[in-house]
């Protein structure tokens, strides 16, 4: 398998991860009721689709093919969600919960990527920036989860 490909297949698996989060966050937006929290999640979901169409652009680069669709892990864990807020006495603390467990998975992913001292500097710099936002997002949320 030749560089550009494998490093596409890691983009492909982050872009796949973004997908589900922003499904995951409009999900949590659509279910809560706090109007902060419904921003929240809101922002989070726009953030997530421009960090996929960044990705995309990143894996055109390369001259690869993006992925298109989410998990079916992604679409397992909102089905998962979904039950948990149904039967949750407090359901914007359960969708918290469920943020910061993906966020911290988020970061977890990211930082693996990056190990990859290969990567190009351009590809490198995106997946920086968009670690650091998703870290900053995290901090947030577990903020709000303090406050929940």
């Amino acid at each position: 398998m030749n560089y550009a490909k494998k490093i596409s297949n890691k983009l492909n698996d982050l872009l796949e991860k973004n997908y589900d989060a922003e499904k995951g966050y409009k999900f949590a937006s659509e279910n809560v009721k706090n109007p902060s929290l419904k921003s929240f999640f809101s922002e989070r979901a726009k953030e997530r689709n421009n960090f996929g169409h960044e990705l995309k652009s990143e894996i055109s680069t390369l001259g690869e093919k993006p992925d298109k669709g989410s998990s079916l892990k992604g679409d397992i864990h909102r089905t998962w969600m979904n039950l948990k807020t149904t039967f949750s006495s407090d359901k914007e603390e359960a969708l918290l919960e469920e943020a910061v467990r993906g966020e911290k998975a988020a970061v977890e992913e990211y930082n693996e990527v990056l190990e990859d001292e290969n990567i190009p500097p351009s590809t490198a710099n995106l997946l920086m920036k968009q670690r650091n936002a998703i870290t900053a997002a995290l901090d947030k949320v577990k903020r709000l989860e303090s406050e929940a």
